[in-house]
């Protein structure tokens, strides 16, 4: 049960570093390079966080949420108060395709080891039934 529960837990985090960068897509920043002077701004662009999982020696799995080192992609945004002299904010390196995978393969790792669980779950209430 307990490697069950740590897939499912697995599967939370990738859902939500993948739901973290889907909500953070068009968040800019400044240019590389650049300090915009008397301008509200980020610290700095959003990095995409990604999921590194571990297997660990008892069975299961850990997950560890990273920040992905892609530059970020620069893009014309005149409006934004933090652009630099030729109108160019930097904007996170996100794939809306590949995060559309990372949740579905998230939701169906979640399932596949809420069976399991589940599964053992009865097995154990079944043992417990015929010792008792």
């Amino acid at each position: 049960m307990t490697i069950a529960a740590s897939g499912m837990a697995a599967a939370m985090t990738s859902l939500t570093a993948s739901a973290s960068n889907v909500a953070n897509a068009n968040s800019a920043g400044p240019a590389p390079g650049f300090t915009p002077v008397n301008a509200p701004s980020p610290a700095s662009v959003y990095q995409p966080a990604v999921v590194i999982e571990t297997s660990m020696a008892g069975g299961g799995v850990s997950a560890t949420i990273t920040r992905s080192s892609p530059s970020p992609i620069l893009s014309y945004d005149p409006t934004a108060p933090f652009a630099n002299g030729q109108a160019i904010v930097a904007v996170p390196n996100v794939d809306f395709a590949t995060e559309a995978v990372n949740q579905l393969s998230a939701r169906v790792a979640f399932q596949a080891n809420l069976k399991v669980f589940q599964a053992a779950n009865r097995n154990l209430d079944t043992l417990l039934n015929i010792l008792v």
